[in-house]
């Protein structure tokens, strides 16, 4: 296994690089980030958390859809932007409720084609669709949408918290195919019923809930080790990684998988004596689940393959999004 092929790879693939424009963004903010609101969580997570009174927080989300993939396909551009948001509220062990969306484009048969595939995502995660503004006159085609969630208060699942020596667990939904506009996508809910898609999602709520992890994140755009570096980056730590442990689909290879947005996958952090618990509620709501690595006293990621390791991100000088809690 080439350990320096497959960190260069992850460091350089866009997936992660685009997200490095974020740090010098949230820094305009800095001087009214906590002046007003009633925000518990802000910058650097899945979605917002707000406390508006009583016993839920309210969790607040956005995607914006890549202009590549709505070029190429509005309609799975229209489905993924359903999916996406109610990864975000997943994560945060959230109960979706309801989305808006901001749709520019002055073609009529690419809005009709991504409205269509916002429909068929209502029909599928069960989020409704309930409001948004549209652009008719714009030359290029853009979609945004965002979310909000429930979740109880004491059981949401941060991106800031995970804790020195807890076992860092991946789960994938393996039961999927190749997406259809990217080598780096993975579609596993197009071709399922909409309960068993719903359950699937429920489990990170269940996981929250029950309070059993520390820390976790939906892997996204950036796979698996680059969104595992969101999450250190903001908990201020570093991880050692255990590549040989990490689920891989039949039709893969490792270098790829590890920079494949799942659609169905979440990787979290939890002590040691929990770990067994995490991994069977996950392997009962039908993912593959593993203990891939542990979180460790440093601001490194590393990955391993037997005795050697090589290091992928030194947050002392790389920067993925740059935002610390």
């Amino acid at each position: 296994m080439d350990l320096e092929k497959i960190a260069k790879d992850i460091r350089e693939f866009e997936g992660v690089t685009r997200k490095k424009p974020i740090a010098d963004l949230i820094n305009i903010f800095q001087s009214v980030r906590y002046e007003y609101g009633n925000s518990v969580v802000d910058f650097g997570d899945d979605a917002a958390v707000i406390d508006i009174g009583g016993e839920d927080y309210i969790l607040f989300a956005a995607d914006g859809i890549w202009g590549r993939l709505v070029n190429a396909s509005p309609w799975w551009a229209g489905y993924t932007s359903v999916l996406v948001n109610v990864n975000d509220i997943a994560a945060m062990g959230g109960k979706p409720v309801a989305m808006v969306n901001v749709l520019s484009s002055n073609k009529k048969d690419s809005c009709k084609e991504l409205l269509r595939g916002i429909r068929d995502g209502i029909a599928k995660f069960g989020v409704p669709m309930v409001g948004g503004h549209m652009h008719p006159d714009t030359p290029y085609t853009s979609l945004s949408v965002a979310i909000i969630g429930t979740v109880r208060k004491g059981s949401e699942i941060k991106s800031s918290t995970a804790q020195v020596g807890d076992s860092i667990i991946a789960a994938y939904d393996m039961d999927g195919k190749a997406g259809p506009n990217s080598p780096y996508s993975f579609d596993t809910t197009t071709m399922k019923e909409p309960d068993v898609v719903r359950a699937k999602y429920r489990v990170m709520e269940e996981i929250g809930r029950l309070r059993l992890v520390t820390a976790g994140k939906d892997i996204s755009n950036p796979g698996l080790i680059g969104t595992l570096g969101m999450l250190l980056e903001t908990s201020k730590k570093g991880a050692r990684v255990d590549l040989a442990k990490i689920p891989v689909p039949s039709g893969f290879d490792l270098d790829q998988w590890l920079k494949v947005h799942p659609a169905t996958g979440f990787i979290v952090t939890c002590s040691p004596e929990n770990g067994s618990e995490v991994i069977r509620l996950f392997e009962g709501a039908g993912y593959a689940a593993s203990n891939i690595g542990i979180i460790e006293d440093n601001l490194r990621l590393d990955i391993c393959s037997g005795d050697e390791c090589i290091t992928v991100f030194d947050f002392r000088k790389d920067v993925v999004t740059g935002i610390t809690q």
